[in-house]
């Protein structure tokens, strides 16, 4: 079992920059295929990145194709999301998540991922 916890989320201007981290405690982080979802008010969770066990790999949604990038450093059990260039639209509370199985490029969907953190919020202005 592994533990998540995110952090990083804030206020910022539009066109500016955050970077969310997820620390993970318990099992072998580097077992895991780890994944960035977001969930503005009143939609589903839906899926912005994921990045394989190794961290040579990466997908992204379309929607923040080179704006975001997904990263992890398995040394230090963490996964990042580096936002740049942010709108409004992606204002929403930011969860990363860990599968046990699955495939970074194929787990897209929530039900793919098996541990989940607490969310925090991203709120950018216009």
């Amino acid at each position: 079992q592994v533990q998540l916890v995110e952090s990083g989320g804030g206020l910022v201007q539009a066109g500016g920059s955050l970077r969310l981290s997820c620390a993970a405690s318990g099992r072998l982080f580097s077992s895991y295929a780890m994944g960035w979802f977001r969930q503005a008010p009143g939609k589903e969770r839906a899926f912005v990145s994921a990045i394989s066990r190794s961290g040579r790999s990466t997908v992204h949604v379309d929607s923040v194709k080179g704006r975001f990038t997904i990263s992890r450093d398995n040394r230090k059990n963490t996964v990042y999301l580096q936002m740049n260039s942010l709108k409004p639209e992606d204002t929403a509370v930011y969860y990363c998540a860990a599968s046990e199985g699955g495939s970074y490029n194929s787990a897209r969907e929530p039900h793919d991922y098996d541990y989940w953190g607490q969310g925090t919020q991203v709120t950018v202005s216009s």
